[in-house]
């Protein structure tokens, strides 16, 4: 499963294999400009080799639609999954922790990731009903589901599976109402702050209570906005992080936290290892 954040998150299970691209396949597509505010992007994703593969991927911003049409993913938020613990068409709101996904070098799968507003609008339910929970398609988009999975296993050019979900994926933002303007204003205003304007001020600029805009986000999001504000921050963080030689310390400061030991706790949370250990595991991969 690919990472949306585009951040380092593929590694391999300790002593089974070493990193290697020629172990999986990507192709991405980027979303038609229409769509921009809905979809993030759409990519194929295959496992080349056998073997024991772990990935763990931060809490992430994306909202993923996951069409898969080889083996399954054994997947768990906040810790390590189960190997019954197995998904292969799915979908997961927003979690405020990482995911940790194990296969065995045999999947394959289309992967949409969409905006929080944008998931919204595609599964036309509640964001909170899909917060923090594995979610299979069936579920959610019932035979429409079933029938993409089969035409993907199907059709053998990567290009065309591209279409298959790229069409289903427009045709039903299309037939939906569009994102609540509320709701995108607001995450406008916390991405354009990297999580550091306060609730309150963003209450104001919507003429709302704090009430109020945290009901907006529970249907429009999944998540409490100053959940998502610090989900924003982290992410900045990592950014900064890996352009240039910043100190930890510096890059506490600039993000706003009123420590380094606070920033520490919220990657902690946020990615499952320390800034330092995900440092070096970057690092390495290069």
């Amino acid at each position: 499963m690919y990472d949306g954040s585009g951040l380092p998150g593929l590694t391999t299970a300790a002593e089974i294999l070493p990193p290697d691209p020629d172990c999986f396949f990507l192709r991405h597509r980027r979303p038609q400009p229409a769509f921009c505010d809905a979809v993030l992007g759409i990519t194929g994703y295959a496992e080349r080799k056998k073997g024991h593969f772990r990935q763990i991927e931060a809490a992430s911003l994306a909202v993923p639609l996951i069409f898969s049409f080889s083996s399954s993913f054994a997947i768990a938020l906040g810790r390590v999954p189960e190997q019954h613990e197995r998904f292969g068409c799915f979908t997961s709101g927003l979690f405020a922790g990482p995911a940790i996904i194990d296969s065995r070098g045999e999947s394959a799968c289309v992967q949409v990731d969409f905006t929080p507003t944008g998931a919204r609008r595609f599964f036309g339910v509640p964001m909170s009903e899909l917060a923090a929970r594995m979610i299979p398609l069936d579920d959610i988009l019932g035979l429409p589901a079933h029938r993409l999975r089969d035409r993907l296993e199907e059709e053998p050019n990567w290009e065309r599976r591209l279409d298959l979900v790229e069409t289903l994926v427009y045709r039903r933002l299309l037939e939906q109402p569009p994102s609540d303007r509320q709701a995108a204003t607001a995450i406008g205003h916390i991405a354009a702050s990297q999580g550091t304007v306060s609730i309150t001020t963003i209450a104001a600029e919507l003429d709302c209570s704090r009430k109020h805009l945290n009901e907006i986000f529970r249907r429009n999001v999944g998540i409490a906005p100053k959940t998502y504000a610090r989900m924003v921050r982290f992410h900045h963080v990592r950014r900064l992080a890996m352009t240039g030689q910043r100190s930890w310390a510096d890059i506490a400061q600039e993000c706003g936290f009123s420590d380094q030991a606070h920033m520490s706790r919220e990657f902690l949370e946020f990615c499952g290892e320390t800034p330092s250990g995900w440092r070096r595991r970057c690092a390495d991969r290069r």
